[in-house]
């Protein structure tokens, strides 16, 4: 496609929105994610930024095992087009025969998939940050060593004034308790709870070494848990207290006492080991507070996002909920992967298959890193601007949708007599002739 006609395709595209009053055309053919505030701007593969260096078999890998709650037997009812239409690409990549082909990946992607760039309207960019699994020490009973509990999910949580209902809670929803007066109110926030609101509940699960390590695991959503006798408890999120998440690294900026650029999840630790009395009331200015539930013992397999599949490192991304799960995103970055003063190409496709309450916005993921020390100082440093690709399923695609659309009515001719009639002229105290019949519907409609 030549460049003049490429770019007179992507105007179609975006001018669709205003023609649709004029046409048949459904406006989710063009706008396809229905989100507010956002732009997107299909372009072609060769535009994105390495895409021919790539390890697309490994990408194909992660999306295939995105595919199998999208097509299982029982999946989830969601009535947005993107699923749909995921779900149809998944069918052709069940039924071919790519495994570890490089080349046949490319195809399939290229194939099945249209490149667009996206992002929040009048950006260019999206914000990138990392996490992992921390894989930390812990005890079964509380001790000098081991002070700081993780909780499961309590038994008084109110979702929008009613009881919580099994299976994990929405990242964002309405979250409360009833008081002494049987009034809902919100429910206890993070300060609370360290000074022991939740005490005598049995809600312990296990005991780490400090509140900032549980305070961590509850970002990352998930940890492995090391008892003394060897077990290894795997923990997942299963609810939350409803406050907002308030990065204490974007405290510690404010308050000039840790320089931005050298700001880490290691540098947090360091400051709050150096300063314990201070450190309680930083961590109370992030109010949200995550539970947990066991989900294995002994397994050293990746954890599972909110898509309810294993993590890749590399490859899987937390996003926003306005995105279907198994999406793919191209992400054109520059980290700091070696060391925190690196400047690491990053160009790799990925897949999304988790979300958090602080991933919010059309451009914005959380890059999964995989679990341990070595990962979680990768994730800690990563709090970079990104380029973000999403992968439209050709059944969607944006540029066919803008040349299909056909240009806006014509106006229609007014008769002379109608003009004559609506010119000024008439005399004061006279009444002004009667207009033909339909003269009113037709300059209605060229207004």
């Amino acid at each position: 496609m030549s460049r003049r006609l490429r770019s007179i395709s992507r105007v179609a595209a975006a001018l669709a929105f205003g023609l649709l009053s004029a046409t048949s055309i459904d406006a989710r053919d063009v706008d396809p994610l229905g989100a507010p505030d956002t732009q997107l701007e299909p372009i072609d593969w060769p535009e994105v930024d390495g895409w021919d260096h790539d390890d697309h078999a490994a990408a194909f890998a992660t999306f295939r095992t995105s595919c199998n709650p999208l097509l299982a037997r029982r999946a989830a009812r969601d009535s947005r087009r993107i699923h749909q239409a995921l779900r149809e690409v998944c069918r052709r990549a069940a039924a071919g025969e790519i495994g570890t082909d490089a080349a046949k990946a490319r195809e399939f992607f290229e194939r099945n998939f249209r490149p667009v760039r996206i992002a929040k309207l009048g950006e260019k960019t999206g914000l990138l940050t990392g996490y992992y699994e921390p894989i930390v020490d812990g005890s079964r009973f509380p001790n000098p060593e081991f002070p700081a509990p993780l909780y499961r999910r309590p038994h008084d949580l109110l979702i929008a004034g009613k009881k919580a209902t099994a299976g994990a809670l929405p990242n964002r929803a309405s979250i409360g308790r009833l008081n002494d007066k049987k009034q809902v109110e919100p429910y206890f926030d993070r300060l609370a709870i360290e000074n022991g609101a939740l005490d005598g509940q049995r809600l312990e699960i296990t005991w780490i070494k400090d509140h900032f390590e549980a305070m961590s695991i509850q970002i990352q959503g998930s940890a492995r848990v090391r008892l003394e006798d060897g077990t290894l408890l795997r923990l997942n999120y299963d609810a939350h207290n409803g406050h907002s998440y308030t990065a204490v690294g974007r405290i510690l900026i404010e308050r000039g006492l840790v320089a931005r650029e050298d700001m880490s999840m290691d540098r947090i630790r360091q400051w709050m080991a150096r300063n314990p009395d201070l450190a309680r009331e930083l961590r109370g200015t992030n109010k949200s507070f995550v539970f947990f539930r066991i989900v294995g013992l002994n397994t050293d397999v990746e954890p599972s996002g909110a898509q309810g599949v294993p993590l890749t490192p590399g490859r899987s991304i937390a996003v926003d909920r306005i995105h279907v799960y198994g999406t793919p995103f191209f992400i054109e970055a520059e980290l700091p992967i070696d060391g925190p003063r690196s400047v690491n190409r990053f160009r790799r496709l990925m897949v999304s298959q988790d979300t958090g309450s602080a991933i919010i916005g059309p451009a914005r993921a959380d890059l999964y890193f995989g679990a341990g020390r070595e990962a979680g100082q990768v994730a800690g440093r990563i709090r970079q601007q990104g380029r973000f690709v999403m992968l439209l399923p050709r059944e969607l695609d944006m540029v066919e949708a803008g040349r299909a659309m056909p240009l806006p009515l014509p106006k229609p001719q007014i008769p002379p007599e109608a003009e004559s009639q609506a010119s000024p002229k008439a005399g004061k105290g006279k009444a002004a002739p009667s207009k033909p019949a339909g003269t009113k519907s037709q300059l209605k409609r060229t207004s």
